[in-house]
């Protein structure tokens, strides 16, 4: 099958591209194949923690070339949701802090603050939910980089920014807005990025398959990742299935 003129897939990182620091077998060469078709690649991911540099190494060392402009992080799109000048207190990793700073938002760590900002973080403990609930509660805007529950790695499933997100939502009985795929602070930047998008490929039925109904593209479901042991709600019907990236574009290119 030949490539339509203008083609961009958005493809999704953990539990496509990689578990983890692993990466799955055949997806440097899928992402290859398709850009010596002229298929576009943009990487649109909901983990917030690594920088764009340290997205783009380890893309690099999994024999993927990249850049900051391949790249699309439920980090910026949390960022984007709030004013130059503004302030935030990361509950989150590096990735979050240098999505704030491009956005001009000043970085702190004390009182007050005009919005809290939880992703996935290994930092999190008991005194980290109890500052960003208590923030929340003195009034600062609550967001949430993304929902996933759960993260996929080599190992299984572990807690996503989701589980963080709920434990603060919790103790400071505040709903938060939310940023990554699929809501629309992310559809806005992937609108903007990648307005001839083709395909959305992704793990997850709950945010790449909702992402792309409201981007109004068809929903590749791959079976790497997450919804693996068939326990992920499927709540979008794909218009593909696939055991892996590397199948999928040998479907597409034969």
């Amino acid at each position: 099958m030949s490539p339509s003129p203008a083609e961009t897939w958005i493809i999704d990182l953990d539990g496509v591209v990689w578990l983890a620091e692993q990466p799955i077998a055949g997806s440097a060469e899928a992402i290859g194949r398709l850009r010596e078709a002229g298929i576009r690649v943009i990487f649109a991911t909901n983990n917030a923690a690594p920088t764009l540099a340290e997205f783009c190494t380890r893309l690099g060392s999994a024999g993927i070339a990249a850049d900051a402009d391949d790249l699309v992080t439920s980090a910026q799109a949390a960022a984007s949701m709030l004013e130059p000048g503004t302030s935030a207190f990361p509950c989150a990793e590096g990735g979050v802090v240098e999505a704030l700073t491009q956005q001009r938002v000043k970085v702190i760590d004390d009182d007050p603050a005009d919005a809290v900002i939880v992703g996935w973080t290994r930092r999190f403990d008991f005194d980290l939910m109890a500052k960003a609930a208590s923030l929340v509660r003195a009034g600062a805007r609550f967001i949430g980089t993304n929902e996933d529950p759960t993260h996929p790695t080599p190992r299984g499933l572990l807690p996503g920014s989701g589980a963080l997100i709920a434990a603060v939502a919790t103790a400071a009985q505040t709903e938060p807005e939310m940023a990554g795929k699929p809501h629309e602070p992310m559809v806005a930047l992937i609108r903007r990025r990648a307005p001839d998008a083709t395909l959305i490929v992704g793990d997850r039925p709950s945010t790449d398959g909702v992402l792309a109904r409201r981007l109004g593209v068809p929903f590749a479901l791959m079976r790497s990742g997450v919804t693996s042991d068939g326990r992920e709600p499927m709540v979008v019907e794909p218009d593909e299935v696939a055991a892996d990236l590397a199948a999928l574009v040998e479907q597409h290119l034969l």
